[in-house]
């Protein structure tokens, strides 16, 4: 039996450093830290499939090309990253409107058809299932199964269900994208256990990251599920800081506190050279275990 490593690329304008969206910080990603993963990717043969807002997709187009022409996935990261428009807070009507005008931008770029999706900041709710239904998707990577540091996040009423949701890829129901059933779309949950397996957390805590990909490496083994791993490219790069003011986008002084300024300052270890570093050593270790690296698209026609 082949083991599987997803490899998904999440690309937006936000800045790291800055703690807000920017249209410079998205100039930095098409024209520096795109070219950067790509490279990555290409030495070491990797497939990855890219989720694009429709916002960047629109100022940089050339980059989105690049990613498509080097034999990547192009998938839907919505329209806007703006936390103002996130999907656990938009009902069903908006939420199609965003995906269908998010997905028509990304397959006028590409002449190709999009067909997976992943909410920003992986903030979904109860329509968002028929959301992605009446807007042509198929299947979705919103889900971090058993992830519980969802508290320091937004939406974290709604994330509380990915503590029951199923580990592999699965079926969704039309109630909820961390629940099974039968609507059509299929989930593939981003890998997770108690911390997410993800670029922050590989910058973040390399040793627990290291701890973390040994656990989902013998589950994968035994279970015969694929590893989904998330990154955004601005990572790989270092960005300068203009402002040493943290955006409040709560009312709340504790979720202020957690959600804002505490999970700033710790997204900001080892960005740049160190985050390649990091990266490159999760690549050699899932090489070394025979692991295949193939798109969302590439896993869904083979196991859909």
């Amino acid at each position: 039996m082949k083991k599987y490593f997803l490899f998904t690329t999440d690309v937006e304008t936000t800045s790291i450093v800055n703690h807000c969206l920017s249209d410079e910080t998205g100039a930095l990603v098409a024209n520096e830290a795109i070219p950067k993963i790509l490279d990555i990717y290409k030495k070491y043969n990797i497939c990855s499939t890219f989720f694009v807002t429709g916002y960047f997709a629109e100022k940089f187009p050339q980059a989105v090309k690049l990613i498509y022409d080097n034999g990547h996935e192009i998938g839907c990261h919505g329209y806007s990253h703006q936390h103002t428009l996130s999907f656990d807070s938009m009902p069903l009507a908006k939420q199609i409107t965003h995906l269908k005008k998010a997905k028509s931008i990304l397959e006028n770029i590409i002449s190709d058809e999009i067909a997976s999706f992943r909410s920003p900041a992986l903030r979904t709710n109860r329509d968002t299932v028929n959301a992605l239904i009446e807007s042509g998707f198929k299947y979705d990577s919103s889900i971090a199964s058993q992830r519980f540091d969802f508290f320091l996040s937004f939406g974290s009423k709604e994330k509380r269900k990915w503590l029951k949701a199923p580990r592999s890829p699965f079926e969704a129901s039309k109630e909820s994208l961390a629940k099974e059933g039968k609507s059509g779309i299929i989930e593939f949950p981003v890998s997770a256990f108690i911390m997410p397996y993800i670029g922050t957390t590989m910058r973040i805590f390399p040793k627990i990251s290291k701890i973390l990909r040994y656990f989902l490496a013998r589950e994968s083994s035994h279970k015969k599920k694929p590893i989904n791993f998330l990154i955004h490219p601005i990572e790989l790069i270092e960005e300068k800081a203009k402002t040493q003011n943290i955006e409040r986008r709560h009312k709340s002084v504790v979720n202020y506190l957690f959600k804002d300024k505490l999970r700033h300052h710790l997204k900001l270890k080892n960005l740049g050279d160190n985050a390649v570093n990091l990266l490159i050593d999760q690549i050699d270790y899932f090489k070394s275990k025979n692991y295949e690296f193939i798109t969302l698209k590439e896993y869904w026609s083979l196991y859909g």
